[in-house]
């Protein structure tokens, strides 16, 4: 795992500019759930990775050609430290992690609701400050013990209160972890490379990552449906929420950014209710749960740098 670092100096944006930047990459993260979750019906999940990611990253090569990989200050154009060999390594694990992630998604996604898969994802909010804890070998404090405990209470409402978790659900948990330590690594290497560019070669390790699992288990039916969403989240969701997010964590830390990033299952949930979608009773009431211990993981480093 990456070591933690200090965020370099940095010219400072406007006030507020990083959080809308995150924010407007959540709104592009959870409208797209249901485009999602209706083209797996007609494709594979790998398959749906392979096109958008090959999508994305070819709609931000130009950028990421004129940009260069190193990050730049724009006042008095200083770059980072950083080496080649850093830079590789970098997009290799941050490709490698965000793979884990939406392999996970997309299959969870085949068994499980928009709403469900939204919200479940959204319990990356938990487990970024805990790779954060792990990464600097201190215990969690309170607050990030008692949001996990409410976590998995709300879990358990969501899912309709039973003992164990469904395929679906199960799958979609294990994507927000995967989900946390690719917030954190993004916090990480933010400060050292150019956003546009590691979001581009990260696309490429995830399209060819797709490759081998698309030649064994073929890609589905591709019809016009599909295309039309996979060019809708390669380019929206992936190159141009992608290249936001990591300009926002330039400036904000990972376990502050994981509290704004959960819009997204909020926008999702938003539009699940207008397609049709209800969770019941329990469902609300354990969405709510799992919302509560979202804001309870960071609430005290949110209240330290508001």
């Amino acid at each position: 795992m990456a070591t933690t670092t200090e965020p370099a100096t940095w010219a400072t944006p406007r006030p507020l500019l990083p959080e809308l930047s995150l924010i407007a990459a959540t709104i592009a993260y959870g409208s797209t759930f249901k485009i999602v979750q209706d083209a797996l019906g007609r494709t594979t999940p790998i398959g749906f990775i392979l096109l958008r990611f090959s999508i994305g990253a070819i709609a931000l090569a130009p950028f990421a050609i004129r940009n260069g990989w190193r990050r730049r200050d724009g006042t008095d154009g200083s770059v980072s430290d950083a080496t080649p060999r850093d830079f590789v390594r970098a997009v290799v694990l941050f490709g490698v992690v965000a793979f884990g992630g939406y392999s996970l998604q997309n299959a969870g996604l085949e068994h499980t609701s928009t709403s469900n898969s939204a919200f479940i994802t959204g319990l990356f909010v938990v487990f970024t400050p805990l790779v954060e804890t792990v990464a600097r070998r201190r215990p969690p404090p309170a607050n990030v013990i008692a949001a996990v405990a409410l976590a998995a209470l709300g879990l358990f409402l969501l899912t309709g209160a039973k003992p164990t978790l469904g395929r679906g659900d199960a799958l979609t948990l294990a994507c927000a972890a995967c989900f946390g330590l690719w917030i954190y690594l993004g916090g990480q290497y933010a400060q050292r490379f150019d956003p546009i560019t590691l979001t581009t070669l990260q696309m490429v390790v995830l399209a060819v990552l797709s490759v081998p699992f698309v030649l064994v288990d073929g890609i589905g039916h591709v019809d016009g449906g599909v295309l039309a969403a996979a060019a809708v989240t390669g380019v929206c969701c992936s190159a141009l929420a992608f290249s936001l997010q990591l300009w926002g964590q330039r400036y904000i830390e990972p376990s502050r950014a994981s509290v704004i990033l959960l819009f997204e299952p909020v926008v999702a949930g938003i539009v699940g209710y207008f397609v049709g979608e209800r969770l019941g009773i329990h469902g609300y009431i354990g969405a709510a749960v799992i919302l509560t211990g979202m804001v309870l993981a960071e609430w005290r480093s949110w209240a330290q740098r508001s």
